[in-house]
């Protein structure tokens, strides 16, 4: 059967989309995007319906700049991540620093990529136009690890930073993270920077063609004195004790970046080498061996539990591909496979207790964790006489903490050195896990003990989530207002305390759309939509005075709070 003719007002529709697709045609640099819309195009004209609705899904919107920057799939487009938006964001980003420079101040920004498709490309590009728009641009000499960029803009007095990086997104995903130095002290933007930028970048995408933005080769390319002092100030965060010569462990790269630096962080700070994922090792932006290169999810660190088995390790350190993040894992024969990933909360913790038996009581010295992180690091915070803050999901907004020694996201993400870089870093976080694990090793212990005696000192707290992914966003909406009109009383068969809507700015946060339900045996459930898949989180945390006890709890817990979210759908 053959389509209807389309009326009038859609052939006006069709052609104003067609005419969006051929002017980025005219100023797309990328012959490959280029070729990619031109076909598509081209068959959308002879009446190809499904090219034309593919067209018409790419240039629905525009890929929005916001605190995390830009960050989507590859492809041509205006909702795609592609050199025209990347110029675009590099020019806007340019107006704003001029805007915001002292009268005839040049001002500085660096930039760093990692291993993913077009990173380079679109490092280079943003370089090129950073100097044609009279900034100084300083590119990092190769790929590497976030949290190097984020120490070069510390490192060499930057106005601001940029990484090309996707961090653990799927495979055809990248993504431009902006950093700003001055006293923002290298941190990721927050409001309102993020909203003035992105009305630069909106007025340069309105009002030019990227072809016709001045660009020069005149950009720097920096020392490797840059990584090199990087590694120094890392290696110093845990030196290995006495020892740790013979300290057995595994190490993944997740097909990313951080095996460089790790190697030789590890070798400054005398650790043994580690047995390698040869197969994840070395950078590869196609990420062959996983479906999602995120260790969190599911099957993502089967091969670094395999290697584990056949070497004979005491423990698993993984990175994610930009190495911003750090997965833990510790051999255990009651779980399928001998090996268990331990959870953020975990490592948060075990990572937060070291930072605090080192810091001043009364100094102003702070442990900072996100919202919905463990309240065990609130717990080690009181027990040393130290400042506790929470603070939104987001480093962005952990790095400010007033007093920083240490801050944690349960989603992996560990900032240990604040002196040195303002963001999580999965290399610093694993040089001080590789110390306390060979500490431990020293006197018989291993991290599992490590965490049976957290638990003993400030009380066993357990975590969990539940995610529900959707395909229509309606279904979030639905449930979070199901929350709000109808508290529940009880969740299982323990009383509802209090329930705090952030929506109305609940403890100095800004209006959120998160719901926080404290129970009367100290356990607390946190509802609130994902920033960046479409997935309804629920954050679950207990304590109690056993691990038994705690796990017995947080079951119960699951249970009350998944039906309650089902009854809401």
């Amino acid at each position: 059967m053959s389509a209807a003719r389309p009326g009038t007002a859609d052939r006006e529709a069709i052609e104003w989309v067609l005419g969006r697709a051929r002017a980025w045609i005219a100023q797309d640099p990328d012959p490959d995007t280029r070729a990619e819309l031109a076909d598509l195009v081209g068959r959308a004209e002879d009446g190809d319906t499904a090219a034309m609705s593919d067209i018409a899904d790419r240039f629905a919107g525009r890929l929005a700049f916001g605190t995390a920057g830009l960050r989507g799939e590859l492809g041509a487009g205006s909702s795609r991540m592609n050199r025209v938006l990347v110029a675009q964001a590099a020019a806007g980003l340019a107006a704003y620093l001029h805007d915001k420079a002292a009268p005839d101040a040049t001002p500085t920004v660096v930039v760093g990529y990692d291993g993913r498709r077009n990173s380079h490309v679109f490092a280079v590009d943003s370089a090129e136009l950073f100097a044609g728009a009279g900034i100084r641009a300083i590119l990092l000499p190769r790929l590497l690890p976030t949290p190097v960029l984020a120490f070069a803009v510390r490192h060499l007095g930057a106005d601001a930073g940029v990484m090309v990086t996707a961090s653990h997104n799927p495979p055809n995903d990248n993504g431009y993270k902006v950093y700003l130095g001055g006293v923002d002290d290298g941190s990721q933007i927050v409001p309102p920077a993020d909203a003035e930028i992105a009305a630069h970048i909106q007025r340069i995408a309105d009002g030019t063609t990227v072809d016709r933005l001045p660009r020069s080769v005149g950009y720097e390319v920096a020392p490797e004195s840059v990584v090199d002092a990087y590694i120094e100030a890392t290696a110093a965060v845990a030196p290995a004790p006495t020892g740790a010569d013979d300290l057995r462990w595994v190490y993944t790269a997740m097909h990313g970046v951080g095996w460089e630096t790790v190697s030789a962080i590890a070798d400054a700070a005398g650790y043994p080498r580690p047995t390698l994922v040869t197969a994840q090792i070395h950078p590869d932006g196609a990420f062959p061996t996983v479906a999602f290169p995120n260790p969190e999810e599911p099957g993502a660190m089967d091969l670094a539990f395999e290697t584990a088995r056949a070497s004979g390790a005491e423990l698993v350190i993984a990175n994610d591909p930009d190495a911003d993040r750090l997965a833990v894992a510790v051999p255990d024969d009651s779980v399928a496979g001998g090996w268990r990933r331990l959870t953020g909360n975990q490592v948060g913790l075990l990572l937060g207790w070291r930072a605090a038996r080192t810091a001043t009581p009364g100094s102003g010295a702070s442990l900072a964790c996100s919202l919905v992180s463990s309240p065990g690091l609130e717990a080690v915070a009181a027990h040393y006489g130290l400042d506790f803050h929470a603070t939104l999901t987001g480093f962005k907004w952990i790095s400010r903490a007033p007093g920083l020694v240490f801050g944690f996201e349960e989603a992996l993400g560990y900032l240990v050195n604040p002196g040195t870089v303002r963001d999580k870093d999965g290399v610093s976080a694993a040089v001080a896990i590789l110390g306390m694990a060979a500490e431990a090793r020293g006197r018989g212990a291993s991290l599992d003990d490590l965490l049976a005696e957290f638990g003993a000192t400030f009380g066993h707290f357990a975590s969990d989530q539940i995610s529900i992914r959707v395909d229509d966003l309606g279904v979030i909406a639905r449930i979070m207002a199901g929350l709000r009109t109808a508290h529940p009383a009880c969740l299982g068969d323990v009383d509802v305390e209090r329930v705090d809507d952030l929506m109305e700015g609940i403890d100095g946060f800004p209006p959120g759309d998160v719901l926080r339900f404290r129970l009367v045996d100290g356990s607390r459930v946190i509802v609130r939509p994902s920033g960046t898949e479409p997935k309804l989180k629920a954050y679950l945390d207990v304590r109690g005075d056993s691990a038994e006890e705690a796990a017995g709890r947080l079951g119960a817990l699951r249970e009350a709070v998944g039906a309650l979210l089902d009854r809401n759908r």
